[in-house]
């Protein structure tokens, strides 16, 4: 079964030459390897925010995680903070490749943005990369004064298994109620550890086989940090925005966890976006994709207006 005649127009050039990817122990190394190229030929807007690399404490003896900070060069006196999370399947991805979009944000809200370079699976599959979340949690209320934010202001953000860091973090800190997380900003975002059986989805840009592999990689099967879907509540949670594409892989999972957090009394959005496979936000000039990263801005913009 094909669903091309379901893709929006303005993504079919995408959904055609996006370049086929299988993921496997054998792939995995040179896949990460072309990163870096891809980087360098997209440029940063040109923007008043300043970015710099940094490392912070990992609470694991003298281990530090590197993240990406992003901040406007005037900021605000108790500014919002968005801690964010990169996709790539948990196995792909450094922060720099969000590296326009935090620039927008810090620049349109007047935040600070902490973008996590967390261990990668396999190499460290959960709860490795749920515990550098936390510690990123952890260093920005601990340095809140410092960086000049606002503790009660700090949203969750990621896309695809980003926005799986930000949904399990959110639950992790709601257990721990050592830190506060105002909102949870999921965009594509990976919710379970089990397939969906829906032939309409997973066909363009991230498949049923990729997702398979990387599910599997990070392991965790029946932990809700590292798969929010399985966990037994969402009562207590932060308010959602959960964007995605009709045609994504993970729809019938953000569906699921919607519907979940609304019985729990968690007042979330979701919009679907018909026509979108995963990633789509990234076409530029569709339509579709314009529309769904003004959604998260705006999503964002009120959350910290609140």
């Amino acid at each position: 079964m094909t669903t091309r005649h379901l893709v929006d127009p303005e993504l079919l050039a995408m959904a055609d030459n996006f370049p086929a990817m299988m993921l496997s122990d054998e792939s995995l190394p040179a896949i990460r390897a072309s990163i870096a190229a891809m980087l360098a030929a997209v440029p940063l807007p040109d923007l008043p925010v300043v970015s710099s690399d940094i490392h912070i404490p990992s609470g694991d003896g003298d281990r530090t995680v590197r993240c990406l900070l992003v901040r406007p060069v005037e900021i605000a006196t108790s500014a919002p903070a968005i801690l964010h999370f990169h996709g790539g399947g948990h196995v792909l991805g450094v922060p720099e490749m969000d590296a326009p979009m935090l620039h927008r944000w810090s620049h349109e809200l007047g935040c600070l943005i902490l973008s996590v370079d967390y261990r990668l699976a396999p190499e460290t599959p959960a709860p490795g990369p749920m515990d550098d979340a936390y510690a990123a949690l952890a260093w920005l209320n601990a340095e809140a004064a410092a960086l000049g934010i606002d503790p009660a202001r700090v949203a969750v953000s990621g896309t695809s298994a980003g926005g799986s860091m930000a949904a399990g973090l959110a639950l992790l800190a709601r257990d721990r109620g050592e830190y506060a997380i105002a909102f949870q900003h999921l965009d594509q975002p990976r919710l379970d550890d089990r397939l969906p059986d829906n032939p309409s989805t997973g066909e363009f840009v991230w498949t049923r086989d990729n997702s398979a592999w990387c599910r599997a990689a990070l392991g965790g099967q029946d932990d809700p940090y590292a798969h929010p879907a399985r966990a037994t509540s969402l009562t207590g949670l932060p308010p959602a925005f959960i964007g995605v594409g009709a045609l994504d892989l993970f729809v019938d999972e953000c569906l699921a966890y919607t519907a979940r957090l609304s019985r729990a009394g968690v007042a979330v959005e979701l919009i679907v976006y018909p026509g979108a496979f995963h990633g789509f936000t990234v076409a530029a000039g569709a339509s579709v994709a314009v529309r769904a990263n003004e959604d998260g801005l705006r999503a964002l913009r009120r959350a910290f207006a609140a």
